[in-house]
Protein backbone atom coordinates (compact mmCIF):
# COMPACT_ATOMS: atom_id res chain seq x y z
CA UNK A 1 0.00 0.00 0.00
CA UNK A 2 1.36 3.39 -0.74
CA UNK A 3 0.24 6.97 0.23
CA UNK A 4 0.45 9.56 -2.20
CA UNK A 5 -1.02 12.93 -0.43
CA UNK A 6 -3.05 11.63 2.29
CA UNK A 7 -4.84 8.81 -0.31
CA UNK A 8 -3.58 5.11 0.18
CA UNK A 9 -3.37 3.02 -3.00
CA UNK A 10 -3.53 -0.58 -2.93
CA UNK A 11 -1.71 -3.33 -4.87
CA UNK A 12 -4.89 -4.90 -6.85
CA UNK A 13 -5.89 -5.67 -10.38
CA UNK A 14 -8.06 -2.68 -10.42
CA UNK A 15 -7.46 0.63 -8.66
CA UNK A 16 -8.49 0.65 -5.36
CA UNK A 17 -7.87 2.71 -2.18
CA UNK A 18 -7.38 2.19 1.30
CA UNK A 19 -9.43 4.17 3.83
CA UNK A 20 -7.89 2.03 7.17
CA UNK A 21 -5.71 5.09 7.65
CA UNK A 22 -8.22 7.91 6.72
CA UNK A 23 -10.72 6.54 9.08
CA UNK A 24 -8.03 6.30 11.80
CA UNK A 25 -7.25 9.96 11.29
CA UNK A 26 -10.98 10.83 11.26
CA UNK A 27 -11.27 8.67 14.94
CA UNK A 28 -8.34 10.76 15.93
CA UNK A 29 -9.56 14.12 15.36
CA UNK A 30 -13.01 13.82 16.19
CA UNK A 31 -11.50 12.43 19.94
CA UNK A 32 -9.58 14.88 20.36
CA UNK A 33 -12.40 17.54 19.81
CA UNK A 34 -14.65 15.23 21.82
CA UNK A 35 -12.05 15.30 24.81
CA UNK A 36 -11.98 19.02 24.80
CA UNK A 37 -15.47 19.68 24.36
CA UNK A 38 -17.56 17.03 26.57
CA UNK A 39 -19.49 18.04 29.33
CA UNK A 40 -18.70 21.71 28.48
CA UNK A 41 -20.36 22.12 25.13
CA UNK A 42 -23.85 21.28 23.84
CA UNK A 43 -24.08 18.41 21.40
CA UNK A 44 -25.19 20.92 19.21
CA UNK A 45 -21.52 22.32 19.25
CA UNK A 46 -20.06 19.05 19.37
CA UNK A 47 -21.74 18.02 15.98
CA UNK A 48 -20.93 20.84 14.47
CA UNK A 49 -17.33 20.57 15.31
CA UNK A 50 -17.68 17.21 13.61
CA UNK A 51 -19.17 18.43 10.65
CA UNK A 52 -16.63 21.49 10.38
CA UNK A 53 -13.45 20.09 11.83
CA UNK A 54 -13.55 15.93 11.65
CA UNK A 55 -15.55 15.23 8.62
CA UNK A 56 -13.06 16.97 6.25
CA UNK A 57 -10.43 14.36 7.32
CA UNK A 58 -12.73 11.61 6.33
CA UNK A 59 -13.76 13.09 3.08
CA UNK A 60 -10.20 13.97 1.99
CA UNK A 61 -9.48 12.73 -1.83
CA UNK A 62 -12.71 10.21 -2.02
CA UNK A 63 -13.71 12.03 -4.49
CA UNK A 64 -11.08 10.63 -7.03
CA UNK A 65 -11.51 7.07 -5.38
CA UNK A 66 -13.48 4.24 -6.69
CA UNK A 67 -15.25 3.08 -3.22
CA UNK A 68 -17.21 -0.12 -3.08
CA UNK A 69 -20.38 -0.43 -0.77
CA UNK A 70 -18.54 -2.30 1.67
CA UNK A 71 -16.56 0.95 2.20
CA UNK A 72 -18.87 3.17 2.33
CA UNK A 73 -20.55 0.87 5.34
CA UNK A 74 -17.65 1.01 6.74
CA UNK A 75 -17.27 4.80 6.76
CA UNK A 76 -21.07 5.43 7.53
CA UNK A 77 -20.27 3.33 10.57
CA UNK A 78 -17.31 5.12 12.14
CA UNK A 79 -19.56 8.80 11.53
CA UNK A 80 -22.36 6.80 13.44
CA UNK A 81 -19.71 5.90 16.27
CA UNK A 82 -19.18 9.72 16.99
CA UNK A 83 -23.45 10.31 17.23
CA UNK A 84 -23.48 7.10 19.48
CA UNK A 85 -20.49 9.03 21.45
CA UNK A 86 -21.96 12.23 21.36
CA UNK A 87 -25.45 11.38 22.12
CA UNK A 88 -24.47 8.30 25.08
CA UNK A 89 -26.59 6.04 22.73
CA UNK A 90 -27.03 2.68 21.48
CA UNK A 91 -29.52 3.22 18.93
CA UNK A 92 -29.14 2.92 15.84
CA UNK A 93 -32.85 4.78 15.69
CA UNK A 94 -31.81 7.41 17.80
CA UNK A 95 -28.60 8.04 15.78
CA UNK A 96 -30.09 8.11 12.68
CA UNK A 97 -33.37 10.61 13.41
CA UNK A 98 -30.13 12.79 15.29
CA UNK A 99 -28.23 12.67 11.59
CA UNK A 100 -31.57 13.94 10.20
CA UNK A 101 -32.05 16.41 12.68
CA UNK A 102 -28.36 17.93 12.46
CA UNK A 103 -28.85 17.62 8.41
CA UNK A 104 -25.66 15.15 8.21
CA UNK A 105 -25.71 12.97 5.16
CA UNK A 106 -24.53 9.17 4.94
CA UNK A 107 -21.07 8.94 3.55
CA UNK A 108 -22.61 7.91 0.13
CA UNK A 109 -24.37 10.78 -0.28
CA UNK A 110 -21.33 13.26 0.71
CA UNK A 111 -18.99 11.62 -1.70
CA UNK A 112 -21.33 11.75 -4.09
CA UNK A 113 -21.92 15.61 -3.92
CA UNK A 114 -18.19 15.92 -3.51
CA UNK A 115 -17.87 13.72 -6.70
CA UNK A 116 -20.49 15.35 -8.35
CA UNK A 117 -18.38 18.91 -7.83
CA UNK A 118 -15.20 17.76 -8.96
CA UNK A 119 -15.98 16.29 -11.97
CA UNK A 120 -18.13 19.19 -13.32
CA UNK A 121 -14.74 21.16 -12.37
CA UNK A 122 -12.52 18.97 -13.99
CA UNK A 123 -13.96 18.58 -17.39
CA UNK A 124 -14.16 23.07 -17.90
CA UNK A 125 -10.28 22.65 -17.58
CA UNK A 126 -8.95 23.04 -21.14
CA UNK A 127 -6.41 20.67 -21.16
CA UNK A 128 -5.70 17.54 -23.47
CA UNK A 129 -5.38 15.24 -20.40
CA UNK A 130 -8.70 16.93 -19.08
CA UNK A 131 -10.28 16.32 -22.75
CA UNK A 132 -9.05 12.36 -23.33
CA UNK A 133 -10.62 11.67 -19.70
CA UNK A 134 -13.61 13.93 -20.37
CA UNK A 135 -15.78 10.46 -21.43
CA UNK A 136 -15.08 8.62 -18.13
CA UNK A 137 -15.99 11.84 -16.60
CA UNK A 138 -19.24 12.62 -18.09
CA UNK A 139 -19.78 8.47 -17.45
CA UNK A 140 -18.90 8.92 -13.81
CA UNK A 141 -21.54 11.84 -13.60
CA UNK A 142 -24.27 10.11 -15.71
CA UNK A 143 -23.80 7.19 -13.07
CA UNK A 144 -24.00 8.90 -9.93
CA UNK A 145 -27.30 10.65 -11.74
CA UNK A 146 -28.91 7.05 -11.22
CA UNK A 147 -27.80 6.70 -7.54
Amino acid sequence: MEGYLGVYITSSKAFACSLANVKKSFCRAFNAVFQKVAGVASEEVTVELLKVKCLPVLLYGLEACPISNKQFNSLDFVLKGCFRKIFCTRSAEVVQNCMLIFNCMSMQECVAKRKCKFIANYVKFDNILCYVCENTAAHELNMLGKR
